[in-house]
């Protein structure tokens, strides 16, 4: 008994051992602050009880220094790397829990930080340095400490901008005492240091100012903030000093604009250019400078237009050039001086534009004339051109200067027509009882008595669209005079310069088309394949044409030429309002006619539907009396603009 006795108590002090080593155990590892037990392997490795995000989170230390940015590298939320490797933490096993007095440092160190008092004694700072006495290795407390270094060199750096060296001297001081690198602490001390070289400069530049001193010489504000300036490219406060120097120039530049003078503001930009080179300011003012020239510069156009409007080029034209010397590029210049050109050429009408006169005093209108561009050419022609005879010499250079307008199509029988019923005109033809008409017997031209402008060329009835024809020059001239009454512009026969001008519209060659037979039907000409009623052909002709027609045809039946005229070449011949004269010695260099009193005889222009081609050339002509009637000739109207 006594040996199971004994026994027994070994069992019961031996259950009650392990009982006690285990809750010793339990103890140690998770309150060892009531054993007051702080083994080194437990130190160095506390970490915070606050969640990782706490750490990071925002504080406002710009109500301490200033704007500033995190630490480069630090992010919010991110875990730290302790250099610790998967096996160690297996070996390891789970970090050891904060002491209560860490904890309770981290807590007051987060609130001093939150609250954004850092730099005091008893702050954030110091506080993270004492968890850091007391854990080394507490990754919250060196984080948290990167992060205000990082956060007490930009406010260090701040007060340089701002010109602040007390606290940039503070903040170094600071800033010293924190994380950093060599690198970048030596770049902030340059800074500082540069501060205090530039300081004074700042001030003396400032007095300056007081002084009036702004720019002129060495001994100026201007001089001293470039010299600031060189040594610190970018220094804000010099900037901002340059910037003072510069606004009254840029003042004074918008009170010019705005009393329009644009010449003494572009001085004044030009001359404040220098100071701030490309600044936003300067940038600004020229914007607001150009848009005052701009609007002052189209209202003056507006007036210009108005005066064009009202007839008076002159002023218009002066009112243009304003506007032009306030803003060359102005959108509109281009299109008003065309206007302006026509208005003194054309009358403010365009080349190529058809006009139709109304009748003031009657129903009816005037015939079509087409704007003819004002131009120069070479009248006549070349005596070694095939067909050339001496009237057409001597060649000489033609100005057309004044714009006219001439009929787009010959003057039509039915247009006639109304004039001698509104007239009650008696034409020669009527008057003389006879006028020349084709007859089909012979193929010739013959007088035939009763005939008329009422006739075709055969001697039949003419219809209302045919060019009229056995018409003298006395009559066109009286059509002309009535017509001038009824429209109140006017109108007049063309002048034989105006008529070739028109005829060749552009062209140098001996037809309008070319040197040659034509390639494609233009026009009533005598062709090769043109027959009569009785299959009769032309003796001279254009080889391989037909146009279709063996007389007059209607107008606009062929296209119209460059200048939108029809049947300038062919068709019927036309009267002009010249005096015939044996060649061109002594003619007018413009596009006057040439007129003699009391001449008998006049000159015929332009091929007809039964003309030798060597009469269809551009500068071929050909005189008549001014009562001559014929099948082959007729006329089309010019009307002054």
């Amino acid at each position: 008994m006594p040996g199971t006795e004994v026994s027994r108590k070994q069992h019961a002090w031996g259950g009650a051992a392990g009982i006690a080593v285990l809750v010793f155990a339990l103890l140690y590892r998770f309150f060892p602050g009531l054993l007051h037990l702080q083994p080194q392997a437990v130190q160095s490795q506390v970490t915070t009880t606050a969640p990782v995000a706490n750490a990071n989170r925002a504080t406002p230390w710009s109500a301490i220094g200033g704007a500033s940015q995190g630490k480069s590298g630090s992010t919010a939320g991110a875990e730290p790397d302790v250099g610790t490797s998967e096996a160690d933490a297996i070996r390891m096993g789970p970090p050891a829990p904060t002491t209560k007095e860490v904890a309770a440092l981290l807590k007051k160190a987060r609130a001093a930080e939150g609250a954004g008092a850092l730099l005091e004694p008893k702050d954030a700072i110091a506080l993270y340095k004492q968890v850091l006495a007391a854990a080394p290795a507490n990754v919250e407390a060196e984080t948290a400490l990167e992060r205000i270094g990082g956060a007490v060199r930009d406010w260090t750096l701040a007060a340089v901008e701002r010109g602040d060296e007390d606290a940039a001297q503070r903040f170094l001081a600071a800033y010293a005492e924190l994380p950093h690198s060599n690198e970048e602490i030596d770049a902030v001390r340059e800074r500082v240091k540069l501060l205090h070289q530039i300081l004074p400069m700042l001030t003396r530049a400032a007095d300056f100012m007081k002084q009036g001193k702004a720019t002129e010489g060495d001994d100026s504000a201007l001089a001293v903030y470039r010299q600031v300036l060189k040594l610190d490219p970018g220094n804000h406060l010099a900037d901002a000093g340059l910037a003072s120097i510069e606004r009254p120039q840029l003042d004074r530049a918008l009170a010019q604009a705005a009393q329009d003078d644009f010449a003494g503001a572009d001085a004044t930009l030009a001359a404040a250019s220098s100071i701030r080179p490309g600044s936003q300011a300067m940038l600004e003012t020229h914007t607001r400078i150009d848009d005052l020239r701009r609007q002052r510069a189209e209202s003056v156009l507006a007036q210009a237009r108005s005066a064009l409007d009202a007839g008076n080029a002159d002023l218009a034209e002066s009112l243009a050039k304003k506007a032009q010397a306030i803003s060359p590029d102005l959108a509109g210049l281009d299109e008003f001086a065309q206007r302006l050109r026509n208005a003194r050429l054309y009358a403010s009408y365009a080349p190529g534009q058809v006009l139709r006169d109304r009748f003031l005093d009657i129903s009816g209108n005037a015939p079509p004339v087409v704007v003819v561009p004002t131009g120069e050419f070479v009248m006549g022609s070349a005596a070694d051109e095939e067909g050339h005879q001496d009237s057409e010499e001597p060649q000489r250079r033609v100005r057309i200067q004044t714009g006219f307008a001439l009929g787009q199509t010959e003057v039509t029988v039915g247009e006639f027509r109304d004039f001698v019923a509104a007239a009650h005109y008696v034409s020669d033809a009527e008057r003389l009882g006879a006028a020349a008409v084709y007859d089909e017997s012979s193929g010739r031209i013959a007088d035939r008595r009763g005939m008329s402008w009422r006739n075709s060329y055969d001697g039949g009835k003419a219809s209302d669209d045919a060019p009229v024809v056995n018409v003298s020059w006395n009559d066109a001239s009286a059509y002309l005079e009535w017509l001038s009454a009824r429209t109140g512009k006017h109108y007049r026969l063309p002048s034989e310069s105006e008529f070739e001008y028109a005829e060749r519209a552009g062209s140098t060659t001996r037809y309008p088309w070319g040197d040659g037979n034509p390639a494609k039907v233009v026009a009533n000409l005598t062709g090769e394949g043109d027959r009569s009623p009785s299959k009769r052909g032309w003796s001279n002709f254009f080889p391989r044409y037909s146009d279709g027609y063996w007389g007059p045809a209607p107008v606009r039946t062929y296209p119209a030429d460059a200048f939108g005229l029809y049947d300038m070449a062919g068709n019927v011949s036309e009267w002009v309002d010249d005096c015939w004269h044996d060649n061109y010695t002594r003619a007018p260099r413009d596009s006057s006619a040439w007129v003699n009193p009391g001449c008998e005889r006049r000159v015929v222009r332009g091929g007809s539907w039964g003309s030798d081609p060597l009469q269809v050339r551009s500068a071929f002509r050909l005189s008549a009396p001014a009562d001559t009637r014929s099948a082959r000739v007729g006329f089309r109207v010019a009307r002054d603009l």
